[in-house]
């Protein structure tokens, strides 16, 4: 029987199906494609790509290979005007924020120098401050950008390994988003690549191939590029991790994938994408990848199961990406790993549900440290102990822990943190002058060689905050630093020099801060911390006698502090 649909219902459906396809083409192009232009003049071939996995952090950007050169002109990829300037030592090293009328921030970061007019915006600032490190946030009138004009030359300044520009894209948020999505083309014509992958039984009755640790599984490659894995008996509570990497054309480094999805009997049980993130959330990586692996094999392993992890990264997750294999059933489970132009690689696993039920379990290892993550917890004396806050670690868990004298073995570097802990040594039995050399260090390698953790004095107790569990102890600084002389000798003429530099370097705490004055005048001297180089511009126009007295005064992190002084001459 044909039935009549009212004109009042007529247009909710009209309306429904409007919103719908409206929905759809929003879906489909939810950022600008046209709007940003590329920052170099040069083909785009990337070193770096965006969420890439990195040490306790996501790849926040692009980084596009420079020809390994540097001073490439960088262009604004789009109008509008810079919003943030930071310069320092270690990390993005000189970087330039531009915000856009859309709403959108680009971030130009390792860069050699900037723009004439903000080179010079910058360093007059510095002299004012008598700083090289810097951060400034200019208002929209006072460094307005229009697209495609020069603001910056690419270098390798900061914690670059090497000559490239790191771009950026952030929303309104400040969190960074894969600039592919904005329409920038890198070729990419390879498949990613598998290079390992194991299952893991995660309850206590749960077996894998008639064992309930962790298990290596054989890929085996087909012609079309994808793997399948045979013969693998499981049962209770598994997971899977995979190292994998995405390779693009005209490169070799290996890079990030941009998702990862799994399917368990045809149906999607857990997605991982790797699109946007915030800045708050990038040290959930150490909970992402399989930590104690990477810590002991170097490897990183991608967990594709939700293990305690608020990541927002995770998608279409079923039962948070878990398997329950149960006895006597057959299960096919499925990886689909893709890179952002969707070349593919596929794994196909069967699994054979089987109970073994000769398995010896695993003997749970107890100590007399038992934390528990959401409440605070205090281990050790007064001599030398450690405080962890609630929230710390993921979940519960025993510790191993000792402290004797001036040392505090906190477990081994294997768990990872969400957050700081505080370390606390009392130094009262020491003498004034000891304690004045004294810090709270790291030991690093078989050597156990002190590494500087940062540390704050209160009357007799040093204490220290890190992420990183291991062996901490008291560590004594009694060097001074040392500074010479690199292009220049005691009473030379440099009229034609443009770069004056100076070595500086220490061999204990390491150098914490630095002055540099030519006539009693505070000068602007740029830290190479990787070259361990000081360099003065002459082209600052700030030396204008003849005769010119240089004092460098370093400091390291103890206090310890040398002094060099030298004439020379310029005309």
């Amino acid at each position: 029987m044909l039935k009549i649909i009212s004109p009042h219902n007529f247009m909710r459906i009209l309306l429904f199906l409007f919103l719908l396809l409206n929905n759809f083409l929003y879906a489909q192009n939810t950022y600008p494609q046209d709007y940003f232009s590329s920052p170099l003049d040069i083909p785009l071939v990337l070193s770096g790509t965006f969420a890439e996995l990195r040490s306790n952090h996501f790849h926040s950007g692009l980084d596009i290979k420079t020809q390994g050169r540097v001073g490439l002109k960088i262009k604004a990829s789009a109008k509008g005007y810079v919003s943030r300037i930071k310069v320092s030592h270690y990390g993005y090293g000189k970087a330039l924020y531009i915000t856009h009328p859309n709403g959108y921030t680009t971030v130009y970061a390792h860069l050699q120098k900037f723009s004439p007019e903000i080179e010079a915006y910058v360093k007059s600032r510095q002299y004012q401050k008598e700083s090289y490190e810097i951060e400034l946030f200019p208002n929209k009138n006072t460094l307005a950008i229009e697209k495609n004009s020069l603001i910056a030359y690419s270098g390798n300044t900061g914690g670059s390994g090497g000559p490239h520009l790191h771009f950026e894209i952030r929303d309104n948020l400040e969190r960074p988003i894969n600039p592919m999505y904005f329409g920038f083309d890198i070729k990419d014509t390879t498949r990613p690549l598998i290079r390992s992958i194991y299952a893991y039984p995660l309850s206590e009755d749960a077996s894998i191939n008639h064992s309930n640790k962790k298990q290596k599984l054989k890929l085996i490659p087909l012609k079309n590029g994808n793997y399948i894995i045979k013969d693998v008996q499981a049962y209770g509570k598994i997971g899977f991790g995979i190292n994998t990497v995405d390779r693009l054309d005209y490169a070799a480094n290996k890079n990030g994938v941009s998702k990862i999805q799994t399917f368990l009997n045809g149906t999607t049980n857990f997605e991982i994408d790797f699109k946007r993130f915030a800045f708050s959330e990038t040290k959930h990586i150490n909970k992402l990848i399989d930590y104690k692996h990477y810590k002991t094999k170097r490897e990183r392993l991608q967990k594709l199961f939700k293990d305690n992890n608020p990541l927002s990264l995770y998608k279409n997750t079923i039962d948070n990406g878990f398997l329950y294999i149960e006895d006597n059933t057959d299960v096919q489970y499925k990886i689909r790993v893709s890179d952002f132009k969707n070349n593919e690689t596929w794994i196909t696993i069967t699994i054979q549900g089987k109970q073994d039920k000769s398995i010896a379990p695993i003997k749970k290892t107890t100590t007399p440290y038992y934390i528990v993550a959401n409440q605070n917890k205090t281990l050790g004396d007064t001599n030398a102990s450690v405080n962890f806050y609630k929230n710390t670690f993921y979940e519960d868990l025993y510790l191993n822990f000792d402290a004797r004298n001036d040392t505090l073995f906190v477990h081994d570097d294997i768990v990872p943190l969400k957050k700081k802990f505080t370390l606390n040594f009392n130094i009262d039995k020491y003498n004034n002058t000891d304690k004045n050399k004294l810090y709270i260090a790291r030991l690093v390698g078989s050597k156990k060689a002190p590494y500087y953790v940062s540390t704050k004095r209160k009357e007799h107790v040093l204490t220290a905050s890190t992420k990183i569990l291991g062996t901490h102890a008291l560590a004594m600084d009694n060097f001074n630093p040392t500074i010479k002389a690199l292009n220049f000798k005691n009473g030379q003429w440099l009229s034609k020099y443009r770069f004056l530099k100076i070595k500086i370097s220490d061999k204990g705490s390491g150098i914490s801060n630095y002055r540099a004055t030519v006539n009693g005048k505070w000068i602007l001297m740029e830290y190479d911390y990787k070259k361990a180089m000081l360099t003065h511009d002459f082209n600052d126009a700030k030396i204008t006698d003849t005769k010119n007295i240089i004092k460098v005064i370093v400091t390291d992190n103890v206090g310890n502090s040398s002094t060099f002084e030298s004439v020379f001459y310029r005309k």
